[in-house]
């Protein structure tokens, strides 16, 4: 095979832990072309990959069919003479373009009864795959092969001069230390550690002579700007204020990132920065951030990991009794190995 698209997830962490499944294949047919296709709004990590020569646009919204713009991206694709394609959604949505471009090999689950639009379809069975990094990585061996013991870590670039460049856009200058919190959780409140224990963290973290950076998507600005007043003067809201390129290359800088599980989870772990990250409605055990310089802080109550998008017995003690004396300490510890 020299030449293959993959078609990445609509969600930043999703694919950050995708990228096992990119060097595996380099590893298995050597000098291959991998373009990827993506909503613009992921694009940018992708760019930052090493394993990806090529990235195209997936114009599509979640839950658009759009089948005249469909039909027209499998024109452009079937003009790149794919040898394969790996479909990573497991919508029936995902897999329509590839087959109308008549890409010979299409992989992927058997996902939404895709029989024909995937024609080399592995099923998939959660036990013996939990992870989803490793879900992913089953896609590069042959159907009904076990994936095998791997480690891999995700790796994003992020050069002195992408950060400087970044800087000089944003108007910002580069703080002696930098701690970066990520308040926000795309997938529902449940996800999100209270903003108020985002802002005792903020000033207990300033007395160690530490300016707070807020990152996130505009839907997360209100947070951010609840835990900036919360702590005066100590945090910088840059919630919907960069772009996802930008956002990057000021993660790059931190020292420390404190996150729930998020997108910017991965990306933070992608980058080799400590994190410190903090479970509530979702499992470690799922979607947890690859590296060995994570802290992963749960309470493991009874009724945790439920993942409901908001707490369905309303208290959310998951994440409340996850007090900011117990994830100071666990940053201490962090920021000293």
């Amino acid at each position: 095979m020299k030449k293959a698209l993959i078609v990445a997830p609509s969600w930043i962490g999703d694919t950050i832990m995708a990228q096992p499944l990119f060097a595996r294949l380099h590893a298995r047919y050597p000098g291959l072309q991998l373009d990827a296709i993506a909503p613009r709004w992921v694009a940018p990590v992708l760019h930052r990959m090493a394993e990806i020569s090529d990235v195209l646009d997936s114009p599509f919204g979640h839950g658009q069919l759009s089948l005249k713009p469909r039909w027209k991206l499998a024109r452009q694709l079937a003009a790149r003479h794919y040898d394969a394609v790996y479909v990573l959604p497991n919508s029936l949505k995902s897999a329509l373009v590839p087959w109308l471009a008549g890409i010979p090999q299409r992989v992927g689950f058997t996902g939404e009864s895709r029989y024909g639009l995937i024609n080399v379809r592995h099923t998939l069975d959660k036990t013996a795959l939990p992870l989803m990094v490793e879900r992913f990585a089953q896609l590069a061996e042959a159907p009904g092969q076990p994936l095998g013991h791997f480690i891999f870590r995700p790796k994003i670039r992020s050069t002195v001069e992408d950060q400087q460049k970044a800087l000089a856009e944003l108007a910002i200058e580069r703080p002696a230390r930098v701690v970066a919190f990520c308040p926000g959780a795309e997938y529902g409140p449940a996800k999100r550690w209270p903003a108020a224990h985002f802002a005792a963290l903020a000033r207990k973290l300033a007395e160690q002579g530490c300016t707070i950076w807020l990152f996130g998507s505009p839907k997360d600005h209100a947070v951010a700007e609840e835990i900036a007043q919360l702590a005066p003067g100590l945090c910088r809201n840059l919630c919907g204020a960069t772009s996802l390129t930008q956002a990057v290359d000021l993660l790059a800088m931190a020292e420390l990132v404190v996150c729930n599980d998020s997108g910017l989870m991965h990306v933070a772990a992608a980058l080799d920065r400590p994190i410190v990250a903090l479970y509530g409605s979702s499992s470690p055990g799922f979607t947890p951030p690859l590296s060995d310089r994570a802290d992963i802080l749960s309470l493991n109550l009874e009724c945790s990991p439920c993942f409901k998008r908001e707490c369905p017995l309303g208290h959310l003690d998951c994440l409340n009794k996850l007090l900011p004396d117990q994830v100071f300490a666990a940053c201490r510890k962090r920021m000293a190995a």
